[in-house]
């Protein structure tokens, strides 16, 4: 705690220089406050004054905040007062015509930056984010009972029009069997390891039923048929359910996630790669919605501060909030597809406390189609949004005209202005929540995906993610702490990184070189490039002393025919890569975990990681080791 202090303490004299003001008042009061308040004024209160600030941006003025006096006959927040001035009226509280930009960024980093912690939430919260996530459950219920016939063919029609090409497709795959399931990385629902998904025992009837079979999915090839008699078939009844579990997020909430069985993991992942590869040929909704690149909404932001042509929309709950009667409609036309993204849903979810209770939604975070589903569903309300503001129908050809002005990452929405009053009445109408507090059109500031600008200008934060270190053994910790002090850095915050800087020499035993930050060294960035400590005897490169941080998969063996299954998932993931891959004659070494048909009876064995048969999944723990590397 005292360090985090010493480091806002420092944060704001340096902010006050460079603003030509002063934060002498304002640092006494919040080591008062964090004194009285503990933790919370800083990760709760004070990123509550940051949120109200940016809606003061957008409206123009400030408002009365509860938690902070007003200056006496001024309308401006007495504390960070020097800071407010510069940007608004001291006496109207109205935003100025040139506020100080400078100013705006540090009320922002004051405020903001130690808001997304990774803390745990008290018991008390926890219970009321579940009590939050039953509560989306009724509201959808809810929505799904006064939804009308009319309100679903029109979202029907929408959603056929931008997305009939990729369906079709997709309802192709299916059709055929070509689709590649895959395993993702994080827990299941079934608590199964990394390779030990490979051993799966249990399959559903409804996958079955949808063309997506345990025999074309889970075995090698069809020598191993004896393999299915071992597999147990669940009827809808006798399901798992997802796992619904808390991750920490903020110290005011935790996360809700919720982990799916084994086999709905298995065959989403597989549905989603086919989505992706027509998505990608698909001659305009790459323009328009994002899934790896976030630049892009950035960028809109950036332009929409400028010229205030688009707003930026944040959604609250989003994944909780798409109703299953939505994505019915929107793949109704398409039976072999809507079979099977129904077959890969979860139907109930198990909510500690709660018991077992079945699900309106479509998907909680978890799913691998939650964010390309929900993302899918926004658009289409966004444009059904924009059809009723215009009064007339919008057609295929005529939509290229909104690449620019619309985009969609997840839950963060880019639409016209002009139309933005149209949009969110829809998003609302069909059991969405607009969060006012982090949707900006009215002013010159806008935020979409972790940028915010204000008239065109950066005013994004560094944010704190963990605690101090207390010693060096705490790895993930000690490798927060230095991508803050590098962030900061670059930040312009230098007097503070100094004062980092000497923390992390004595965390480190002096080992905390200077880098580029491409380096795999802990060491710290710097405008004026790296240092050389010694030069590589042979290969005549330069060296630093410092530390890397290391983390082993957990020991996972595999072998048999899960092994055999995963080497061949793995060529056939991706065609393009098959055809990138080195190849050379098998040897013993390659197929020593494989039992049965081997890879060298293809006579060619790609080149793989050596041990991934003997370790799989994401680290336990990670450690650090001193030694010379490059630092570039």
């Amino acid at each position: 705690m005292k360090r985090l202090m010493s480091l806002w303490s420092r944060l704001a004299a340096e902010a006050a220089d460079q603003c030509y003001t002063s934060a002498t008042h304002d640092i006494n009061t919040v080591m008062s406050r964090v004194e009285h308040e503990g933790l919370s004024f800083l990760t709760i209160t004070l990123p509550d004054l940051g949120k109200s600030a940016q809606s003061w941006l957008d409206q123009g003025r400030v408002t009365n905040h509860p938690a902070f006096t007003r200056e006496r006959g001024g309308s401006l927040p007495l504390f960070l007062g020097g800071f407010f001035s510069r940007v608004f009226d001291q006496s109207s509280g109205l935003l100025l015509e040139d506020p100080c930009v400078d100013s705006i960024r540090a009320i922002r980093q004051l405020t903001l930056m130690c808001g997304k912690m990774t803390l745990e939430c008290s018991p008390a919260r926890q219970r009321k984010a579940l009590r939050n996530y039953l509560k989306c459950e009724l509201e959808l219920r809810e929505f799904d009972s006064r939804v009308s016939e009319s309100d679903l063919r029109d979202f029907e029609h929408m959603s056929n029009l931008l997305y009939r090409r990729i369906f079709t497709q997709m309802d192709r795959d299916i059709y055929y069997g070509r689709i590649v399931p895959k395993h993702g990385p994080g827990s299941t629902a079934d608590g199964l390891s990394s390779n030990g998904k490979f051993r799966l025992q249990s399959w559903t009837t409804r996958l079955e039923q949808a063309g997506l079979t345990a025999g074309e999915n889970l075995l090698p090839n069809w020598r191993y048929h004896g393999l299915l008699e071992g597999i147990q078939f669940d009827e809808p009844g006798s399901e798992t359910p997802v796992k619904v579990v808390l991750v920490p997020k903020t110290l005011k909430t935790p996360r809700v996630i919720a982990m799916e069985p084994t086999c709905m993991q298995y065959m989403q992942q597989g549905i989603l790669r086919s989505f992706l590869e027509h998505f990608g040929k698909d001659d305009f909704l790459p323009k328009v919605i994002g899934f790896d690149d976030q630049t892009p909404n950035q960028e809109l932001a950036c332009q929409g501060s400028l010229d205030q042509r688009t707003a930026t929309l944040d959604l609250s709950d989003a994944s909780d909030r798409v109703s299953n009667q939505l994505v019915r409609s929107m793949l109704r036309r398409y039976p072999h597809l809507g079979a099977a993204v129904d077959a890969t849903r979860s139907r109930r979810a198990v909510v500690d406390g709660h018991g077992v209770i079945r699900l309106a939604k479509y998907a909680s975070m978890g799913s691998a189609l939650c964010f390309p589903i929900e993302a899918m569903v926004f658009t289409t309300l966004i444009f059904m949004g924009i059809q009723r503001s215009l009064n007339k129908p919008l057609y295929r050809r005529n939509l290229h005209g909104f690449v620019g002005s619309v985009r969609v990452y997840g839950d963060d929405l880019i639409v016209p202005v002009d139309h933005v009053t149209s949009v969110v009445r829809m998003l609302e109408h069909f059991g969405a929540r607009v969060g006012t507090s982090k949707s900006f059109w009215t002013g010159k500031f806008r935020e979409s995906c972790g940028k915010e600008y204000f008239n065109g200008q950066d005013v994004s934060i560094v944010r704190v993610r963990q605690e101090f270190p207390a010693r060096r053994q705490d790895v993930t910790k000690v490798e927060s702490l230095v991508s803050l002090r590098n962030q900061l850095y670059l930040s312009g915050y230098w007097k503070t990184c100094a004062w980092l800087d000497d923390g992390c020499k004595k965390l480190l035993d002096g080992n905390f070189p200077v880098v580029l930050p491409s380096a795999s060294v802990l060491g710290r960035v710097s405008f004026l490039g790296f240092e050389t400590q010694r030069m590589h005897p042979r290969l005549h490169s330069p060296l630093v002393k410092g530390y890397v941080v290391k983390a082993k998969p957990p020991k996972d063996p595999l072998e048999g025919a899960g092994a055999l299954l995963k080497c061949l998932l793995k060529l056939d993931s991706d065609a393009s890569l098959r055809d990138s891959i080195p190849w050379r004659q098998p040897d013993i070494e390659d197929t020593r975990n494989l039992a049965g048909p081997r890879l060298s009876s293809f006579g060619l064995t790609p080149i793989v990681a050596s041990d991934h048969l003997d370790r799989s999944g994401r680290p336990k723990s990670s450690s650090m080791k001193l030694g010379w590397r490059s630092p570039l």
